[in-house]
């Protein structure tokens, strides 16, 4: 090889390499960063410590209900709305590779082969005229700008609001499903107290009608105590009903006919009650944990690569393009012969005058970039809000059961001595059924405060972003990184 000839090929490898470079380095618009804002360093009832990584945590175990643990395993895997929203997964994936592919040389190749002759008494020709023939289409967009390569980071960024937007479902789901559980043990707890009202109250009455007998009440008192029985009767049906409706609420989660549940769910009783320690961890916490948040962060990054697609159009765009179309023609009676025409060269395509639309475009992108940037600003705000309240409805909620606990025995204990007292003649029916009533009263208010402290600490881990995903799903979202 000639000096010459290598001094040639060596300055053509350099001009090559340096045009990669320019296709690679001239993207247009802004760089994604990710947005930030200044936070407490700790929550208002929280310690200073950070809980880390609570994606993983399975808090609803702290109920130590084996019932409950069974149908968060069968749900997370069931749940038509948790489903849908996986499906929406594969889309997004779908549509990255659409959005590289506009960057990518385009490929079509199509062939044919047709049979020709004429037939009358008008004819030229004699015979069949056989024609072979193909043709290969060549072009690609050279992405000087950036375009596609914007377009895929949107798309990207939208596979992973896609992700978020599953890992929300997933726990909407926990929330939905262990708090209709909390609902329906309340109301069978309602119902077994009601029961046992109605038992006393019941008795009561007989005790009444035979003092009525004796001489030593009046129809008023039995009247009452009958009114009393009947009032407690009425109630049942209702909590019964409340009952049904939440166990069918969480045969329909599971995505079950809805009375399937019905009677496996009426096996246990009893209220679960929370027995975990509080983790909130710290607010900056907030921003990796919750799928709303990333959401919302993965939405900006969206919303950023589209105002530099939208620049890229602003600026010329070139395209190569070629063709090859090779024929094959044989007429009855003669040789075959052949013809290939080809054709390659470059296009330019050059913005002038378009009336302001693309400078338009891309203020529009601008625009929504920042509206996204205020939407993720008011996802951290409002965490940091449900998870402050969450931690003082706990503490304060929690608080309230040990005197509730207290007033309960406290009114047990003054209806037992009411009772004796209206067997012995030394006080009057209505003391009794005065007291019916607040055991009745205190009973309900400590059953309904044990549903709410056991939601409050559903409220707090769902307002953390916890326990959404097993431990092999957030490992391999570490090793994908899908944005």
């Amino acid at each position: 090889m000639s000096t010459s000839l290598r001094t040639r090929l060596s300055s053509l490898r350099y001009t090559a390499a340096a045009f990669t470079l320019l296709l690679a380095g001239c993207v247009s618009g802004p760089d994604h960063v990710a947005p930030e804002m200044p936070l407490p360093a700790k929550f208002e009832d929280g310690g200073n410590k950070s809980n880390g990584d609570v994606v993983t945590a399975k808090w609803w175990t702290a109920y130590r209900d084996k019932k409950l643990n069974g149908l968060v395993t069968q749900g997370l895997s069931e749940n038509l709305d948790v489903l849908r929203a996986l499906e929406s997964i594969n889309s997004a994936s779908a549509n990255v590779t659409v959005a590289g592919a506009g960057a990518l040389p385009s490929l079509t190749v199509d062939g044919s082969h047709t049979l020709s002759g004429e037939k009358g008494r008008l004819r030229t020709t004699v015979g069949t005229t056989n024609t072979t023939g193909g043709d290969a289409s060549l072009s690609w967009l050279l992405d000087v700008f950036g375009q596609y390569r914007r377009s895929k980071e949107r798309a990207l960024a939208s596979l992973g609001a896609a992700y978020a937007t599953a890992d929300n479902a997933r726990l909407t789901f926990l929330k939905d499903l262990v708090e209709s559980y909390i609902d329906a043990r309340y109301y069978q707890e309602r119902i077994a107290l009601s029961q046992a009202n109605l038992k006393s109250r019941q008795q009561t009455y007989e005790l009444t009608e035979l003092q009525l007998k004796a001489g030593a009440a009046s129809r008023l008192d039995v009247v009452q105590a009958e009114g009393l029985v009947q009032s407690t009767k009425s109630d049942i049906p209702g909590l019964e009903q409340s009952f049904t409706e939440s166990a069918h609420h969480i045969a329909t989660l599971l995505g079950m006919p809805a009375a399937s549940l019905t009677e496996k769910l009426r096996r246990n009783t009893g209220q679960p009650v929370f027995r975990g320690d509080i983790g909130a961890g710290i607010p900056a916490d907030l921003i990796r944990n919750r799928p709303d948040i990333r959401k919302a962060e993965r939405e900006l990054a969206a919303a950023v690569a589209d105002i530099g697609a939208a620049e890229a159009q602003l600026y010329p765009s070139i395209s190569l393009s070629g063709s090859i179309s090779p024929s094959w023609v044989k007429s009855s009676g003669a040789t075959g012969a052949s013809l290939t025409s080809w054709s390659f060269g470059p296009t330019l395509n050059l913005p002038i005058f378009d009336g302001g639309k693309l400078r338009a475009n891309v203020d529009i992108e601008k625009s929504d970039a920042k509206t996204q940037y205020l939407a993720w600003k008011a996802a951290v705000l409002n965490g940091v809000e449900e998870v402050e309240n969450a931690l003082a409805a706990v503490r304060h909620d929690t608080q309230t059961l040990g005197p509730l606990r207290r007033q309960v025995q406290t009114a047990q204990e003054s209806l037992a001595l009411s009772t004796t007292s209206y067997k012995d003649g030394a006080s009057s029916l209505l003391d009794v059924l005065d007291a019916q009533r607040s055991v009745s009263d205190a009973q309900e208010s400590l059953a309904a405060t044990m549903q709410q402290v056991a939601k409050d600490y559903v409220d707090l881990y769902v307002a953390i972003g916890a326990g959404y995903l097993e431990p092999e799903q957030a490992a391999s979202r570490q090793t994908a990184k899908p944005g």
